[in-house]
């Protein structure tokens, strides 16, 4: 997938359980939603909208404004266990705010084969594309068997939260591949470190 200035694929994560939470992870390591163009990517890749969908009209400001929401989200998610009055207020009445508009609207058409397949109704513009992202915050937050689902990734320096469904609720890492392999590699090495003392 071409991202623009994202290079590899990890940059781009949709594994954390929740849209709003896939929109957290654009920070780390690093800010990723430094470009119109990795937006789009973001939002196409999140599935938002569907793959095909020309998003030729994204303009400098859709970057800001999913990162304003980025932000409130992750006010209420990191805070919904001890909501501090003023920061997580002023948050909640920000997402509510940004899930107010109607979102993309969608419908099924057939392709050049027959199939049913999702298309938009006419490009999404920005607002609809943010209220579907809060509507999941919203959901998130509200729904006491998710938000007692959210986790915050074990790995060291790694701000992730993510929805924990495995079996047992066990899940430690944002990624196996990532974190788990991190603390993996870690753990052999402070062994190895010990065997020689």
């Amino acid at each position: 997938m071409a991202l623009g200035t994202a290079t590899a694929p990890y940059e781009l994560r949709f594994d954390a359980g929740r849209i709003c939470l896939d929109l957290l992870s654009t920070t780390h390591p690093e800010e990723r939603l430094d470009s119109v163009a990795v937006l789009c990517a973001w939002i196409t890749g999140s599935g938002l909208v569907p793959a095909d969908t020309v998003l030729a009209h994204a303009d400098a400001a859709w970057p800001a404004a999913f990162r304003e929401l980025r932000d409130q989200i992750g006010r209420l998610v990191r805070g919904w266990t001890a909501p501090r009055a003023r920061a997580y207020d002023f948050a909640l009445a920000r997402v509510n705010d940004l899930a107010t508009p109607a979102p993309p609207a969608s419908r099924a058409v057939r392709d050049g084969d027959g199939e049913l397949i999702r298309q938009l109704d006419g490009p999404p513009d920005c607002a609809a594309l943010l209220a579907a992202v809060a509507r999941d915050a919203v959901d998130l937050l509200t729904d006491p068997v998710a938000r007692a689902a959210l986790r915050q990734c074990e790995g060291d320096n790694c701000p992730i939260v993510y929805l924990d469904t495995s079996r047992g609720r066990r899940r430690r890492w944002c990624s196996s591949e990532v974190c788990g392999n991190r603390e993996r590699v870690a753990r052999h090495r402070r062994r190895a470190a010990l065997a020689r003392a």
